[in-house]
């Protein structure tokens, strides 16, 4: 079976989207990268018990946002089954959890899962310099969306760039 479907997991401002565009620039085959902030982004404001972006860099999701968050799994896992290639950018704030719910969304997909680690405090430097995130984000969830869950591959962007980490995952893509 081929990889249809690359899951990056890693906290805010870990350098997931910057791997996401180098494994666009050096994979064989188009794929489509598709992140949890495009969903942030599509849904309304008005969404009942959605997500709360706490002053101290938490993120509190309910069953609203969740409600919505499953229907766009579904849709990813049925762009997939299309023939889409599709690199999920992701940050698993539910941590095993939120891998179980993915899994379940793409069951029957073959799945590269990887870890992307950053150390919270490099992570907490680039949130700075972005601008658009709630600072003391990238900290909490440095090593938070990691706990419980499963991995085919890891990479550290604290001691990689982002092209260099693509390649390493490319180069397991079946």
């Amino acid at each position: 079976m081929t990889t249809r479907v690359i899951v990056l997991n890693g906290g805010s401002s870990s350098g997931k989207s910057g791997i996401a565009r180098c494994l666009q620039a050096v994979l064989p085959e188009p794929w489509l990268t598709l992140g949890v902030d495009t969903l942030i982004d599509a849904m309304p404001s008005t969404v009942d018990d959605g997500i709360d972006f706490a002053s101290d860099g938490g993120v509190n999701v309910g069953s609203g946002f969740q409600r919505l968050e499953n229907a766009w799994m579904a849709g990813v896992a049925a762009m997939v089954r299309a023939g889409a290639r599709v690199i999920v950018d992701d940050a698993f704030l539910g941590g095993a959890e939120s891998q179980r719910r993915w899994r379940e969304a793409l069951d029957g997909l073959e799945v590269l899962w990887v870890g992307v680690h950053c150390d919270g405090v490099v992570a907490a430097g680039r949130e700075m310099a972005r601008g658009d995130r709630v600072a003391g984000m990238a900290e909490a969830q440095a090593e938070a969306v990691h706990r419980g869950v499963v991995y085919d591959f890891e990479v550290d962007t604290g001691l990689n760039e982002a092209l260099v980490c693509a390649r390493e995952i490319a180069a397991r893509i079946a």
